[in-house]
């Protein structure tokens, strides 16, 4: 990396809904690695087309897109940014309709206030872990051959290695559910298989929540553990994260209740950062709540990371990277999303939507509207959903 500066990832959805990638996402790529980013994570993409998160999902599942995944890992290299690809897949995470079904380590509905978007899942079973394990693999071995320069776990946030993590959502009995141990076999299965068909010498990073911060959820103890496991195995990067859509602390919306001391040292996840730099040497990333330039080269001189992570900021100020760089505060603050609406601003789920119509608008050399209200772009996003569901199941078909 040509800096310690590093665009987490964002759902970008710019996707066909038929799941290829598109110039869009070329483009959009261009424009942040000439901001000078040394690390450009993407986001979201999935393993496999029957498994998407939301409609406009880019799936690598086969080498059918391989001359335009080239070209997305070319304009950052051009550019002198590496770039990584962060492999994901949903769960139950993922809305109402758009999958024929959704699998889970066990069947666990959505709490009551969330039931009406998200499907309750099936638990899956020996073989459809055995082969969602083989897909991660597969993905990234793609990655490599198209030329990124690694990939990214998605652990966090609460989409399926997340779920296995958490006695919440996994309540298996088998040898994938129960103990800490047996819960976090899975993603550990999912990293040997990476590291398997993609060798030794290929980075292999994870995104991790901190916690869940739901109740009976994933803790910092097991968390801590984990990582140590994680570690141990040969992990070359841990980004540090944490909440799920059920408790979107990732999104800042569990500020109000943190310490004066957290929020003036900007970063949501510093203090857990601090925790692990002690029990592994490996390369730590933490993403949320920077503001500043001189709280994030506070958090760098700490010791306690090694990368800062900066995402939201990067769909309203593309070039931030450039005045970070240059010792200098940004024009734009990330602001929280509001609909008005406090069922929906409640899941959180504005930080996704309405983030990824910037990123549209930056991917049409466009630039993005940091004012744009909240229920406009909720009402647009949910009119695309509805449509983008309806023709990614024709397609299916």
């Amino acid at each position: 990396m040509r800096n310690r500066l590093a665009k987490a990832a964002m759902s970008e959805a710019l996707g066909t809904y038929d799941n290829h990638a598109t110039p869009k996402i070329v483009e959009l790529y261009r424009r942040w690695a000439q901001s000078g980013a040394g690390l450009l994570i993407t986001g979201n993409v999935m393993i496999d087309r029957s498994a998407l998160g939301e409609p406009g999902n880019i799936v690598i599942e086969n080498e059918s897109d391989l001359p335009i995944l080239t070209q997305w890992a070319d304009v950052a290299r051009n550019e002198g940014a590496s770039i990584w690809v962060q492999l994901n897949q949903p769960g139950k995470q993922s809305p109402k309709g758009l999958n024929k079904f959704n699998l889970s380590p066990s069947a666990i509905p959505f709490r009551q206030d969330m039931a009406a978007f998200f499907d309750t899942p099936r638990e899956a079973s020996q073989s459809e872990i055995e082969d969602i394990i083989q897909g991660f693999g597969r993905s990234a071995a793609i990655c490599k051959k198209a030329g990124f320069g690694g990939v990214q776990i998605h652990g966090a946030h609460g989409y399926l290695i997340s779920q296995f993590l958490s006695p919440h959502h996994n309540q298996r009995t088998d040898e994938w559910g129960g103990s800490p141990e047996n819960r976090r076999r899975f993603v550990m299965a999912v990293y040997e298989e990476i590291r398997r068909q993609v060798g030794p010498d290929f980075p292999v990073g994870i995104k991790l929540n901190s916690a869940d911060f739901q109740k009976g959820g994933f803790t910092e103890e097991e968390s801590i553990a984990t990582i140590r496991a994680l570690a141990d195995a040969g992990i070359d990067l841990i980004e540090i994260s944490g909440g799920t859509y059920e408790a979107p602390a990732m999104s800042g919306m569990a500020g109000s209740s943190a310490k004066a001391s957290t929020l003036q040292r900007e970063a949501y996840f510093l203090g857990f950062a601090e925790q692990v730099r002690t029990q592994v040497k490996t390369p730590l990333m933490v993403t949320g709540g920077f503001r500043t330039f001189e709280g994030m080269n506070t958090a760098l001189a700490s010791g306690a990371l090694d990368i800062v992570g900066i995402a939201r900021l990067m769909a309203i100020e593309p070039d931030a990277p450039k005045a970070l760089l240059n010792g200098r505060d940004c024009n734009h603050q990330v602001q929280p999303i509001s609909t008005g609406i406090k069922a929906i601003d409640k899941m959180g789920v504005m930080e996704i939507l309405w983030y990824s119509r910037q990123l549209k608008r930056i991917a049409e050399g466009n630039k993005p509207k940091p004012k744009e209200g909240g229920l406009w772009a909720f009402l647009a996003s949910l009119l695309k959903s509805i449509w983008g569901t309806s023709q990614t199941k024709r397609l299916r078909a």
